[in-house]
């Protein structure tokens, strides 16, 4: 190679590593579905301080750790409720494989999310928990396989309420934007979700989120060979599939969320991102963190775009901001939800 071309490849190379930085570190880099917004600007002040290093605020990688909730605060939730309690609807009422042999506790449960759905009749409370116990009791028996097959072949259906999408796309672009910036700045996120856990890692493998980064309801596993034995004293055999079973192990909600991360992550993240109040002991958490740290709460405030309630989100966006938070308005600070080819309309039954 002569000095010359040597010369000129490294001057190129130069340009092109000048280039990168550059645009790293300019909004429009990573931030195109968004406003300009306080949010916005809250969470790229906080990563510009943590990140660097002549910092009194510097954060070491490692402890550079986020959790984010995953229904309603980077997929959908508004068609017309949680993909998890459609997914159970569908298994129950409609599934022809299944709606004859589901247990009477588990079809009254399926039904009562039908006539929230469909008749606006509110929900029992605790249903949290009632679904969770129904859900476990439905998808028994399934191997890991066969689960994940079935969460992936629903979420291939049109989502209720738009067009142009299905439920498995059914994710906020904007938000999709914050893993990105937050990944190139060394931060390493975890989604920490109310859902099964199978069903989130079923639905965010899609936008490459690795399983081992997915917290969330647990029913026990067994083995499909191991019957009524321990697991301690049962030696599984290379061709045995794991299987899902009725025994509920966690609802992770609240509290539940921060138990969860101690014993999964070992870590309190510095960031936190959620959406409703089953969030709020995740966002304390995070605050409680010794590093600085800051907290997100997005709030379905745009009609036009999402099934919302306006009145409703304004309102808890207030509360949000009282308790500390960051506060995400899906109409004013996102240049769209879902897409441009994405079009919401009404619900069909």
């Amino acid at each position: 190679m002569t000095k010359r071309l040597l010369l000129a490849l490294v001057s190129c190379s130069a340009i092109l590593i000048g280039c990168s930085k550059i645009d790293l570190d300019t909004p429009s880099y990573f931030f195109t579905h968004w406003n300009s917004c306080e949010a916005l600007t809250a969470l790229q002040e906080y990563v510009q301080d943590v990140t660097n290093p002549f910092s009194a605020n510097y954060i070491k990688p490692d402890d550079r750790i986020v959790t984010f909730d995953m229904d309603g605060t980077f997929v959908g939730e508004l068609y017309p409720t949680y993909f998890e309690y459609n997914l159970l609807e569908y298994r129950v009422l409609d599934d022809p494989s299944y709606k004859d042999k589901a247990p009477e506790d588990v079809r009254e449960t399926a039904q009562e999310i039908r006539d929230f759905v469909r008749k606006g009749t509110k929900l029992p409370d605790h249903f949290d928990m009632k679904h969770a116990q129904a859900a476990a009791t439905a998808y028994a028996g399934m191997t890991l396989a066969e689960f994940d097959a079935y969460v992936k072949a629903y979420a291939a259906k049109p989502a209720n309420g738009f067009i142009g999408m299905t439920y498995g796309q059914s994710f906020y672009k904007p938000m999709l934007e914050i893993f990105k910036y937050l990944e190139a700045y060394g931060f390493t996120y975890y989604v920490v979700s109310g859902s099964d856990r199978f069903i989130c890692r079923a639905l965010v493998e899609s936008i490459g989120i690795e399983p081992n980064r997915v917290i969330g309801m647990d029913v026990r596993l067994r083995s499909s060979s191991q019957g009524t034995e321990a697991g301690v004293e049962y030696t599984l055999d290379k061709y045995e599939d794991l299987i899902r079973t009725d025994e509920l192990i966690i609802k992770n909600l609240k509290t539940n969320k921060v138990l969860q991360i101690s014993q999964e992550i070992g870590k309190v993240p510095v960031l936190s991102f959620g959406n409703s109040g089953g969030d709020s002991a995740m966002h304390n958490y995070c605050l409680s963190n010794s590093l600085p740290s800051a907290a997100f709460m997005l709030i379905a405030d745009d009609p036009e775009r999402d099934h919302a309630n306006r009145e409703k989100a304004l309102k808890l966006g207030e509360q949000w901001r009282q308790a500390g938070y960051h506060v995400i308005s899906m109409r004013d600070d996102f240049k769209t939800i879902y897409g441009s080819s994405v079009q919401k309309v009404d619900f069909t039954f």
